[in-house]
């Protein structure tokens, strides 16, 4: 006896016939219609921009739809040159240096450090959560928030970082003094919100528990404030250490395999189950 066959369901979808983005637009060109005449951002032909704008300028409007103010823009620029470079502690770094000094083609060194950048520690994937912290908690008094936390929580058993907080918390258990000096530097523009204000409030609070800013925190505050969504954050973030990335990617392929530290025989540690 045959076994009877599963029902079959129409799918209630109607399909797209053609893609559309309200992003981009391009006119075809008369004498071929698969080469493109003219290109539109948002409605801002390509050409203008290139002559009137900026980079951030004209990335904000890739990603929001309009174009910023000019105290919009200059907060963009400075995150972005704070955050050009995850420096050679971060395992970002070290995965660019790694591709370059073995001679991996140099156009898969940033897709392979962007891996490792996109990734929880520090990376990308921790934006989107910080950024929705943020906008569930800044309406609250930032001292509250902390203090609240603090108690509810508990650090962790083992030796290791406690993040209290996405884009908050230790780093090699202490606080981690550099991204709190460039939100002081932020928090100095015209441009800085009232999510970044909040979020150093809570920082400070922090800092009593030895906990304080992460750069995830930052830009996530920052991000927060100009508009943009949380799903845009890694990418974002990923997007400004490009530049640090590739260049240390570059650096190191033009160098030995010797450049890079290699463990000693008494480094190695071999543990035999009986």
């Amino acid at each position: 006896m045959l076994a009877e066959s599963s029902k079959e369901e129409r799918r209630d979808e109607q399909f797209a016939e053609k893609v559309s983005t309200k992003i981009w637009l391009e006119t075809p060109s008369e004498e071929n219609p698969y080469l493109t005449e003219e290109s539109y951002c948002h409605g801002y032909s390509l050409l203008e921009l290139m002559k009137k704008r900026s980079f951030v300028d004209v990335l904000y409007l890739l990603l929001r739809g309009e174009l910023p103010t000019p105290d919009e823009a200059e907060l963009l620029e400075h995150l972005m040159i704070a955050l050009i470079s995850p420096g050679p502690r971060h395992p970002a770094t070290r995965a660019a240096m790694n591709a370059g000094v073995g001679k991996t083609d140099t156009a898969h060194i940033l897709p392979i450090s962007m891996t490792i950048y996109g990734g929880e520690h520090l990376g990308g994937a921790s934006i989107e959560p910080a950024m929705r912290f943020l906008r569930k908690h800044r309406r609250k008094p930032a001292h509250e928030v902390a203090e609240e936390l603090i108690a509810s929580n508990q650090p962790p058993i083992e030796e290791g970082d406690w993040h209290i907080a996405p884009g908050f918390g230790s780093r090699f258990n202490g606080i981690d003094p550099m991204p709190a000096k460039i939100a002081k530097q932020l928090l100095k523009l015209n441009g800085a919100g009232d999510t970044l204000r909040w979020a150093d409030q809570f920082a400070e609070v922090l800092s009593y528990h030895n906990q304080g800013w992460l750069n995830t925190g930052v830009v996530a505050a920052v991000l927060t404030d100009l508009g943009f969504p949380p799903r845009s954050g890694a990418g974002l973030l990923q997007l400004f250490a490009a530049p640090g990335l590739l260049a240390h990617g570059i650096e190191f392929a033009n160098k030995p395999v010797s450049a890079m530290p290699f463990p000693k025989d008494e480094d190695y540690v071999i543990e035999y189950q009986k």
